[in-house]
């Protein structure tokens, strides 16, 4: 007969270091570490995926179409954000594109919350990451409208109103389906039209 061994819940995940984004500036300024190839997100160090062709698509034909709407110095594409201030110290997240309430030169750092009109992700390995951890992260800062383009399931996925750190309205186009940010609701594109 097998013997059944009970393992106590503290013993089942090693310890292991948060991160803050001090530290993390502070290895990669001392070379120790390529910031490029990581996203800070709640302390962990996240590796970027490689972007495959369609992600890369994807993602130029998102920004073009927002810039044609904004203006290229109001659309960002990866960069670094601000978040809410308690997730700020451990979290410092690269959306594949921002669209910025005021030009990029009026900042003088990256851009804060209330700078940000739309927060975009293009996902064709990570969706459940970017529909769970980095929604949560979004919502928690009071960003109005966060978009998941989701290149495998040819869909976007469109999150708005946050309300108590989720976002209570979040609704999935198909590529037929026609879809307008908050920030320009007179100019709508066809999903399809982003892959």
């Amino acid at each position: 007969m097998p013997v059944v061994i009970e393992i106590p819940e503290s013993c089942i995940a090693p310890p292991h270091k948060l991160w803050t984004r001090d530290e993390c500036a502070g290895l990669a300024s001392a070379g120790l570490l390529e910031l490029a190839r990581y996203e800070l997100i709640s302390g962990e160090l996240v590796l970027k995926m490689g972007k495959n062709y369609r992600h890369m698509l994807s993602a130029l034909l998102l920004a073009t179409w927002l810039q044609s709407l904004f203006g290229p110095l109001y659309v960002m594409q990866e960069p670094s954000i601000n978040v809410h201030p308690e997730d700020n110290p451990t979290s410092d997240p690269e959306p594949d594109a921002v669209v910025l309430r005021r030009s990029a030169r009026d900042l003088s750092a990256p851009p804060r919350p209330d700078d940000l009109r739309l927060v975009a992700e293009v996902s064709s390995t990570t969706l459940t990451f970017d529909l769970t951890v980095k929604a949560a992260l979004y919502a928690r800062a009071g960003i109005s409208e966060y978009w998941v383009l989701d290149v495998e399931g040819r869909r976007l996925i469109v999150h708005r109103d946050p309300t108590a750190g989720k976002y209570s309205d979040v609704a999935a186009y198909l590529e037929e389906e026609m879809v307008a940010t908050l920030a320009a609701p007179e100019h709508s594109i066809r999903v399809a039209d982003l892959f």
